[in-house]
């Protein structure tokens, strides 16, 4: 007798990511790419089952969340499904990953949503940015002809910020008051001497720049410091470097846990 699992999927536009749990305990979650959301879905609980040998009859209930969930109309072969919000789940699945009683919550996606939840399972959503993953890849085609993340992070790793972004020490000079390598301008001081890993850095910086200074607009506003990343963002390399400066320079604590880019399907198999 196998223990009953719930599965939660969440289905983006182009990923689908899903986490099955048995009891309390969390089978690793996985995600899957595909060209439109029903064949990521089918793909993704295919492969899921497949490679934890679950058997239909042992899942008690599949909640589905994300943009994708709409084109699920009827049940996924015979298994109730329920749809869950899914600023409800980020919210969920950010707290339950960072363990954290409270805190703000950023999914860091296509575009980029900002949420403030607790473990009482209370939580508003304040907004969120177009700025985001869409951002990154939009501009790197357009500026650097590439729309593959995977090498748009590689050729970012050869990149430097100075002859992209303003910062405040191009503007004052022997500037104690501020951080000197603060941003002033994202794309402010572009040379013609640039590369193209400058710039592609420069779009990732811009991007986690602005998720972070409206987390920590948010932050302040409630009188945190925890503030949860969560998303497919989450897992870039450039990531933990950029946020622990953040944190350095504004006393806050981004945090990135792990699983991180899974937390709105784990938010959903919580739900």
């Amino acid at each position: 007798m196998h223990m009953k699992t719930i599965i939660g999927i969440d289905v983006g536009g182009s990923t689908t990511k899903i986490v099955g749990f048995q009891g309390g305990d969390m089978i690793a979650p996985q995600f899957v790419r595909a060209s439109d959301p029903l064949t990521s879905l089918f793909g993704a609980f295919g492969k899921f089952t497949a490679e934890n040998n679950i058997e239909l009859s042992d899942i008690e209930k599949i909640i589905l969340t994300g943009v994708g969930s709409s084109y699920v109309t009827k049940p996924l072969y015979g298994l109730p499904c329920e749809r869950a919000a899914e600023f409800d789940c980020i919210a969920r699945g950010g707290i339950y990953l960072s363990g954290l009683p409270e805190a703000i919550v950023i999914s860091m996606g296509t575009g980029t949503a900002i949420i403030h939840a607790d473990d009482q399972g209370h939580m508003h959503y304040f907004g969120g940015t177009g700025i985001g993953g869409g951002t990154v890849v939009g501009l790197s085609k357009k500026m650097l002809g590439m729309d593959n993340i995977a090498h748009i992070v590689e050729l970012a790793k050869t990149g430097s910020l100075d002859n992209v972004d303003l910062r405040i020490k191009d503007m004052y000079a022997g500037s104690a008051a501020l951080e000197g390598n603060l941003t002033a301008a994202n794309f402010g001081k572009l040379s013609d001497m640039a590369s193209a890993g400058d710039i592609a850095l420069a779009i990732i910086n811009m991007v986690y720049e602005t998720a972070a200074m409206l987390g920590i607009f948010a932050a302040r506003s409630k009188n945190l410091t925890d503030i949860v990343l969560t998303g497919n963002l989450t897992s870039i390399p450039q990531a933990k470097p950029i946020f622990e400066n953040l944190n350095r320079i504004f006393g806050m604590n981004f945090v990135i846990p792990d699983h991180a880019q899974f937390a709105t399907a784990i938010g959903a198999a919580l739900a």
